[in-house]
Order: C-alpha cells, then structure tokens, then sequence
C-alpha cells in the first residue's frame, strides 16, 4: 500500500509540474547571441513570432565594414544631413555597455546598420510587439528593466517578464543630451517628410507612445532579426 501511495504522489507531482509550465507564457526565450561587425555581443529573445535584441544597438560600423562617422560637436550635430552616431553625454568608458549608441535617422537609413540576418524594425514591427503583449497601455511595463539601477523611481510596473529589458537610454535632441533616466526611446525604419517614427517607453507610465522627431535627433536603436 506505501509503495502504491508513493507511486500515485510522485505521478500528480509531474502533473502538477507540467500543468504549472503549461500557464507560463509570457516568460522570456534566451536561445542565441549576435555579434556585430565591432565584435559586440547581444543577446535574443523571442517574443511572440519576433526575435529581438536584449541591448541596444552599438556598433561604431556598418555591416560592410565601413566606419559610420562619430559626433561629438554639438554644433555639428546639429547642422548635418548625413549618417553619424555618438554615445550620451559623449561618454562611451561608462555608458556604452549599458545604454549603447545614439544614431540620428540618416544611419538608420543607410540599411546597413545592423548585423547581416538583422535589421531596424518598422512601425508596423513595433506595433505587432505591442499588440503581443496587450496593447500600447500595458507593453511599456513589460518591456522595462526592473528596479531604479538604472530607470528614475517610480519605473511605474515594470516587470520585464518578456526579457527586452528596456533602459533609459536618453536621447540626443538639438545637439543637447536628455532624459537619461526617464526615456527609453528608438527609432522605426519609416520616415514621414522631414522628420521619422519611434517609439517611447518612460519611468511613470506603462504604456508605449508613438512619436515623430527630427532625423537629427540622437535615438537608440533596438534590431529585429530578418
């Protein structure tokens, strides 16, 4: 009779296991890392049909090998047309690890700038995301690092349980550098006339807004994979 009893417990303990795993779906997959052409390593995650990169983008390179011009100037910022990327505050020793690189919406454009198999996703990408995850009222918190290490208090609800791990990254706008803390913001492929799409994710809200900034604008970037 024990070694019935005994047989039947550890039985509805696998169930109960199994059936525990079977209501976790919105639990981060790590499967796969990629390099890009700098040697820098990111992580993936699945989410959903999509496969993102866990760190913003921050290649000094393009997927050809060429260099992609650097801006500290401001001035100069300010005033160019074409590609070039800087790190917040120009600070690369303490803040490209963790926040990665500023691009203005010429280097996005260019189609090079993510690693081969990769690339910058379009609103419409974005939107499929969001809507994975319940709509743009909810998706902020579940793509939000935890905690204030790095994002401001309140971090309203920031969960993180799909792995994207959004941080305040900041934002270079008129050659001046801001919203470290608060704003985690990235650019979409589409333009619109003068100015292009991102998408915007803050400390006090979890929801995700769409906005439309100059293609000068200094904006992280987050890659898709093909």
């Amino acid at each position: 009779m024990k070694k019935n009893f005994r047989i039947k417990t550890i039985s509805l303990l696998v169930l109960g296991i199994i059936n525990l795993s079977s209501c976790k779906t919105d639990e981060p997959t790590f499967k796969n890392t990629v390099t890009d052409i700098d040697g820098n390593i990111y992580h993936t995650v699945e989410i959903g049909t999509q496969t993102w990169m866990v760190e913003n983008l921050k290649t000094t390179k393009y997927n050809d090998g060429t260099a992609i011009p650097s801006i500290s100037d401001s001035i100069e910022w300010t005033t160019i047309t074409s590609p070039g990327y800087c790190w917040y505050k120009n600070d690369s020793i303490l803040l490209k690890k963790n926040y990665g690189a500023l691009y203005n919406w010429y280097a996005v454009n260019t189609g090079k700038l993510a690693p081969k198999g990769w690339h910058i996703p379009t609103n419409s990408e974005w939107e499929t995301l969001f809507a994975y995850l319940g709509g743009e009222k909810v998706a902020g918190g579940k793509l939000k690092e935890t905690g204030t290490k790095n994002w401001l208090t309140p971090n309203t609800k920031a969960t993180n349980q799909t792995g994207f791990t959004a941080l305040p990254s900041g934002s270079r706008y008129y050659g001046k550098f801001n919203n470290e803390g608060y704003l985690c913001i990235c650019w979409c492929a589409d333009d619109y006339f003068e100015g292009a799409y991102n998408w915007a994710i803050r400390n006090n809200t979890t929801e995700v807004t769409l906005a439309f900034s100059d293609k000068k604008s200094g904006l992280s970037v987050r890659c898709i994979k093909d």
